[in-house]
This record gives C-alpha cells, structure tokens and sequence, in this order.
C-alpha cells in the first residue's frame, strides 16, 4: 500500500513538473515570436524564475533531494 501510494505520487509530481517545463517553453515561444519589448521580457523572466522555484521546490518533495544531490549519490554509490 505504501509502495503504490509513494509511486502514485511520484507520477503526479512528475507530471507536473512536465507542465510547468512545458508552460515555460510556450511563455518563452510566444515571447519570441512576438514582438519583444522590454516589459514582455521582464515579465518572462520572472514567470521563468516562479517556475524554476517552483520545480525545484516539487522536485525537493519528490525525491527527498536536491537534482544536483542526484548525481553525487549515484557517483559516491558506483565507486563502492
């Protein structure tokens, strides 16, 4: 029970994280194709940095680490 209910969520968390990736590629598009002013830009950089936090904070709560953590625990575990 706690196997699935650890993988259900995982799924969801990574369905989201997929969406907010996805959202930042289209906010970055439609900025791109349009005509780029200054105000748009700033308001892109900024709807990317709450997004960014907000992958970061998801992706914390998922994995119970950091995404950079993940590679120094893969290394520290392949060299023993």
């Amino acid at each position: 029970m706690e196997d699935s209910y650890r993988r259900y969520r995982h799924d969801v968390g990574r369905a989201i994280l997929l969406g907010l990736e996805i959202l930042i590629a289209a906010d970055i598009i439609r900025t791109v194709a349009t005509f780029p002013e200054l105000r748009s830009t700033v308001t892109l950089a900024l709807i990317v940095l709450v997004r960014t936090f907000l992958s970061l904070a998801l992706e914390l709560e998922i994995e119970g680490r950091w995404p950079w953590q993940r590679a120094a625990d893969s290394q520290a575990t392949s060299t023993r």
